[in-house]
């Protein structure tokens, strides 16, 4: 990420498809010809885990930190490789072609990839691909497809409510549950075989493409996830195996009480003498998914916001430090180079920002956060920007830039932005015109979500932080990459030196 470039953020739930949510098929390939078409460098995406209607479909709320979410897998694509007929997809749901219905979604997904697993079944034993697939995840895969079938049996009950074997994973209880289950779990892992070779498939036409894909890879992980069941040393829980502290953020400027979170933190002396070996997995994992990768809340690494379970609020916290120098170390052992963006947006504190600089990792600028009082010295003003960044017009958390300045700028805010521009700007227009300063900045790399570059409002954000209904819907339709679109942002790509197509 040390050239000039820019790219655009949109997860995979929002491409086209007819299948009610975006998916690994014709869609993602158009997206990627459209990057490509339109000189963009990168396309920065969401966490791929399963996501369920409980956490409210938050791809940061996981069964897993390693299995994909079986919602992408995509039917055109399971036709196209024998294993459905087009007459089985042919039949679904009329779905909206701009939003997700995920209860509709889920139900027809089911549906279509339990006749495929039916299709298969007999011959997947025999298939060397999928035997492969299993032994080389296997640190993950058998715990993760227990876990999901446990769940599964049980209503979907959290995993510490579970039978006392189950919960406490006794050998005998195991191997028993695996002789029983053994075809639910063989459903399972087909899932994830198909969905990571869909996966692999479009990363290689990204490749191709010279499009490098941002992933994005939460901090913290569910206390309902396999990662807990399986790991429950390396978590801070109680001797009834549930969460004796939790994660959050203390409070601030934006909240009296803090924002309590709510999954287990790390019990980093484990992880320490351990020497990290979940994490190197999931480092490794991720390497293999992404050209590169967002740790989200950065500075939890380096000391973190530790909440006893009991508490209601975050306010009753403590920061208490993590080993952040042994632990980036240990990973440079193992790996090359750690193509990391740390998310390092909030109150940051020079300690963070030292280990940032030692490490080489590039943080985060929103320019909606740049225009507030004290533009001149603000961070994320772009005439303070710095080359080793990514600037962003804002994040899957913030409004739409329209939306934002219809809904949270007051009239000093404009006047300093109008200031800044130089000329006022109609409300129709400032969205190109925060692109504009985006792809003028300093900055090698500057990421812009998908709908900021189509002029969205308020309506088209993707999630509001602290709620839980209605995020992770919104969806792009085909006939929105227009000819016209493509003919403004490759100029606009082109003309500020960002287009990998005219370095």
């Amino acid at each position: 990420m040390e050239r000039r470039g820019s790219g655009i953020l949109l997860h995979i739930t929002s491409l086209p498809s007819p299948f009610g949510i975006g998916d690994l098929g014709l869609g993602a390939y158009r997206f990627v010809d459209f990057l490509a078409e339109t000189g963009q460098s990168f396309w920065q995406i969401l966490p791929l885990n399963p996501t369920c209607t409980v956490y409210g479909n938050s791809p940061y709320s996981s069964f897993s930190a390693f299995a994909g979410n079986p919602l992408l897998i995509s039917p055109e694509l399971l036709v196209e490789d024998g294993i459905l007929l087009k007459s089985d997809i042919k039949c679904h749901p009329p779905f909206q072609s701009n939003r997700v219905n995920y209860k509709a979604v889920t139900q027809y997904k089911n549906k279509i990839l339990a006749a495929a697993y039916e299709k298969i079944k007999e011959n997947i034993l025999n298939d060397q691909k999928f035997e492969r697939f299993c032994s080389e995840n296997s640190s993950w895969l058998d715990n993760y497809t227990l876990f999901i079938t446990i769940k599964k049996h049980f209503n979907d009950v959290v995993w510490s409510k579970c039978l006392a074997d189950l919960r406490d994973r006794k050998k005998d209880a195991l191997k028993e549950w695996v002789k029983r289950h053994e075809e639910a779990i063989k459903k399972e892992k087909f899932l994830q075989y198909i969905f990571f070779n869909q996966w692999y498939s479009l990363k290689n036409y990204c490749t191709s493409k010279n499009i490098e894909i941002i992933g994005d890879i939460p901090i913290y992980v569910n206390f309902d996830s396999a990662d807990v069941w399986a790991n429950p040393e390396i978590f801070k829980l109680s001797e009834g195996k549930k969460p004796a502290f939790v994660s959050g953020v203390p409070p601030d400027y934006f909240s009296s009480t803090g924002q309590l979170w709510g999954h287990p933190v790390y019990n980093w002396d484990v992880l320490s003498k351990a020497r990290y070996s979940w994490w190197i997995k999931r480092i490794e994992h991720n390497l293999k998914l992404f050209h590169v990768f967002r740790l989200d809340h950065f500075r939890g690494f380096v000391a973190y916001w530790e909440v006893s379970a009991d508490e209601k609020t975050a306010v009753n916290g403590r920061w208490i430090e993590a080993p952040v120098k042994d632990f980036f170390n240990t990973l440079l052992k193992h790996f090359k180079q750690l193509p990391i963006i740390a998310e390092d947006l909030g109150v940051i504190t020079p300690d963070v920002r030292e280990i940032m600089r030692q490490f080489g990792f590039p943080g985060m600028k929103v320019l909606l956060f740049a225009f507030g009082e004290g533009l001149s010295t603000n961070p994320y003003a772009p005439h303070n920007h710095i080359k080793h960044c990514v600037v962003y017009t804002g994040t899957h958390d913030n409004n739409t830039i329209i939306g934002w300045f219809r809904k949270e700028t007051g009239a000093k805010d404009r006047k300093r932005l109008f200031e800044y521009i130089g000329r006022e700007v109609s409300e129709n227009a400032i969205h190109r015109e925060i692109i504009r300063l985006a792809m003028m900045s300093v900055a090698d790399t500057i990421i812009i979500p998908m709908q900021d570059v189509l002029g969205l409002g308020e309506k088209a954000r993707m999630n509001l932080p602290s709620t839980v209904k209605g995020n992770w819907e919104w969806r792009l339709t085909q006939k929105q990459l227009s000819p016209a679109l493509i003919k403004k942002l490759s100029e606009m790509t082109r003309i500020y030196g960002r287009d990998k197509n005219n370095p």
